[in-house]
């Protein structure tokens, strides 16, 4: 889309590809760029035809370096939008599935970013890190937060408090990695695993989702499982709700409407 200067966004059928467009600074993001992608998932959430979403660097260095140190030390503006970094860390309310293709560094606001996703494909060469000890800094766009919750206290306190790089197949071994892949199968691999996505009826994926994070909120099972929430209500009153039975004993491919 040529609206944008510092990112791409890549219709594809029910997909979105959004890629980080900044690689003469290992795609490190600004407040113009989390701006700009800030309304393009605005833009994704909003749109009933577009389903799943890929974010990417652009290259082969790094997915993104993080918050621009440089622009932020040179006096730059750094307002930040109220979905936070990449327009994603502080979104809470988004329901379609995010995948990040880490195609190299992710380092601090990056790792942040693909923290937010749902799902992290990595390639093979890989570093993610929280390094913002190491120069008088805080993950504080959810990093010190969504790392625990997804790897478990130790192990991230392990990664955060020594501001260590962890490759993508310890990534995968601490569990915030679902696959690795070499780089140049990168895109092919995240593009299956949204393909996989996409068999499924985009209302009960969406109800799933919100299900996952919002029942995380309650330490009791029963009270997680009986909470009543808004995406699956939506699913039971959607055309997906009749037509993937229907479908089922008819033996043919559900055709699936997103509403």
């Amino acid at each position: 889309m040529s609206e944008y200067e510092f990112c791409t966004a890549e219709k594809d059928g029910n997909l979105l590809i959004v890629t980080i467009n900044r690689p003469e600074v290992m795609n490190a993001v600004h407040p113009a760029a989390n701006f700009e992608m800030d309304k393009v998932f605005n833009d994704f959430d909003a749109d009933p035809d577009l389903w799943v979403a890929i974010v990417t660097g652009a290259g082969d260095r790094a997915f993104c370096a993080g918050n621009d140190l440089k622009h932020q030390a040179s006096g730059g503006d750094m307002k930040m939008p109220a979905t936070g970094l990449g327009g994603l860390t502080s979104r809470y309310n988004l329901n379609k599935p995010l995948i990040a293709a880490v195609n190299g560094i992710a380092m601090g606001g990056g790792f942040e970013i693909a923290l937010a996703c749902d799902l992290i494909i990595a390639s093979d060469n890989a570093i993610f890190a929280l390094p913002e000890p190491r120069v008088g800094l805080a993950a504080l766009a959810g990093g010190l937060h969504r790392l625990p919750r997804q790897i478990g206290v130790k192990q991230a306190a392990g990664m955060i408090l020594t501001a260590r790089r962890v490759g993508a197949d310890e990534g995968k071994t601490l569990g915030f990695v679902n696959e690795v892949v070499p780089q140049a199968d990168l895109m092919a691999e995240v593009r299956r695993w949204a393909a996989m996505i996409m068999e499924c009826s985009p209302m009960s994926i969406r109800g799933s989702k919100q299900a996952i994070y919002a029942g995380l909120d309650h330490a009791n099972l029963e009270e997680a499982v009986s909470t009543r929430y808004e995406a699956v209500v939506d699913l039971f009153k959607s055309e997906d709700f009749v037509e993937g039975p229907m479908a089922f004993a008819q033996k043919r491919k559900p055709e699936w409407k997103g509403q």
